[in-house]
């Protein structure tokens, strides 16, 4: 009886002390968090970040202090993140994530700071030795942007931009990405996976590398194939701008004249590339005389 009553009053105090569990609400944050994601080229930059809004302060030189450095947003560090190697106004940078800074020196002069440290809530254990970038940029005056934001823009092939806007400054970086190098592999990888009778993939990839004048070539014996495996009017179009930027433009007039034939037989593919064919045909065809 006595081991009971021992057990029974353990048990009471455990209940007493233990800690209340309360329900969580969920709210709105004042600075909601946020993600954006852009595929340059053949590699993916992604930002996560928190967005404050101006809410009638002033934010540069005031909210966030020159000679300060500033977590680029609200809460936890933002952190970017880059799939592969790339450039950032001209500076090389590992893939990889990191968490993005800006040290803001006056009206005119900013810098970009990334760091290796992603666990960052705010500055709290910021180690400049960690730091993989230090980019100076020029702030531009624009209008007015009650909440921060993250932003792309003018993407090209293996470029573009990305931009921060708040209040009523923006700064630019500079993207450029590798493409060549990881596109050859990819083609290289998928040559090796393609069916037997997979036509297409061995004239896609002939047609990525006639731009390319030192894979020519190459493109030559991955055109070849693709006819080898069935003609159509793409792989005899890819044929003849191989043959055309060689000034071969006899060859290349026959060839994108075969094209123009056997289009007729895909009329709905072929209607894509048709200006294209039947322009290339006639200059050809007038520089082979």
């Amino acid at each position: 009886m006595k081991k009971y009553l021992l057990s029974l009053l353990f048990l009471i105090f455990i209940v007493a002390v233990a800690p209340v569990s309360r329900a969580q609400v969920k709210l709105p944050q004042p600075s909601p968090q946020s993600f954006i994601k852009q595929t340059i080229g053949l590699t993916d930059i992604s930002v996560r970040y928190h967005a404050p809004g101006v809410k009638g302060r002033k934010v540069f030189g005031g909210l966030v202090p020159y000679g300060k450095l500033w977590r680029a947003g609200a809460n936890e560090a933002t952190l970017i993140t880059f799939t592969d190697e790339l450039f950032l106004n001209h500076e090389r940078v590992p893939a990889g994530t990191y968490s993005f800074f800006i040290l803001p020196e006056s009206d005119s002069v900013w810098n970009i700071v990334l760091n290796r440290d992603t666990t960052l809530w705010g500055l709290e254990g910021y180690d400049e030795l960690q730091d993989v970038a230090y980019l100076r940029v020029t702030p531009k005056p624009v209008q007015f942007h009650e909440t921060m934001q993250f932003s792309f823009s003018d993407i090209g092939t293996n470029t573009g931009f990305m931009h921060l806007t708040w209040e009523n400054s923006r700064i630019s970086l500079r993207i450029e990405t590798e493409i060549e190098k990881k596109a050859l592999a990819n083609i290289e990888e998928a040559l090796k996976k393609a069916a037997p009778d997979d036509w297409y993939i061995w004239a896609q990839c002939a047609d990525y590398m006639v731009a390319r004048r030192e894979l020519h070539q190459r493109a030559l014996e991955l055109v070849n194939k693709s006819i080898a495996i069935k003609e159509t009017f793409f792989n005899n179009w890819v044929k003849a701008k191989l043959y055309a930027l060689n000034k071969e433009y006899e060859m290349a007039a026959n060839l994108s004249a075969k094209a123009i034939q056997l289009g007729k037989a895909e009329p709905e593919s072929y209607q894509t590339y048709a200006r294209d064919i039947e322009n290339a045909y006639s200059s050809w065809k007038k520089r082979k005389m």
